[in-house]
């Protein structure tokens, strides 16, 4: 319940930020920011996620927190690159002002067999990405934060 709460006051104090458009000053369309992420993930392009990384982006997965894009890049987008496919949003809330843009909601994702004998998965959860632009004017995940449900085998 706790990791909930955290998500839903991120999110809360988040909405804030005042929507805008693309045509007004320094705004962006968070959707296709994470369209970004989303398909350099799906086609396991770690050089593509590494370049939409802040120098100090925040990962928070239940217990387990990075820090800093060396450390993020390599203990959940390396580790995990290879271990899942098929990642998809559900959007819930968006936001975004003149430096900050936000999306959140719900992801699914394929997770692929451990071993040989061993079915695939579904893994599902609550999801926040913040994106923060950068001194030099160009946008980077800053925060990520993922809630998982147990995973279950596919067709159960």
């Amino acid at each position: 319940m706790k990791s909930y709460m955290g998500i839903l006051l991120v999110a809360a104090s988040l909405t804030a930020c005042s929507r805008t458009s693309d045509t007004d000053t320094g705004a962006v369309n968070v959707h296709d920011l994470n369209q970004q992420f989303i398909g350099a993930w799906n086609t396991k392009d770690g050089t593509k996620l590494d370049s939409l990384l802040a120098d100090d982006v925040q990962f928070v997965q239940g217990e387990t927190h990075f820090s800093g894009k060396s450390e993020v890049g390599s203990k959940w987008v390396r580790a995990t690159l290879g271990t899942i496919t098929d990642l998809k949003t559900n959007v819930v809330s968006t936001g975004t002002d003149a430096n900050l843009a936000y999306e959140a909601g719900t992801f699914s994702v394929d997770v692929l067999p451990t071993g040989p004998d061993m079915p695939h998965g579904i893994g599902e959860g609550n999801f926040i990405l913040l994106w923060k632009k950068n001194p030099k004017g160009t946008w980077k995940l800053s925060y990520a934060q993922l809630e998982d449900l147990p995973v279950h085998a596919r067709g159960q």
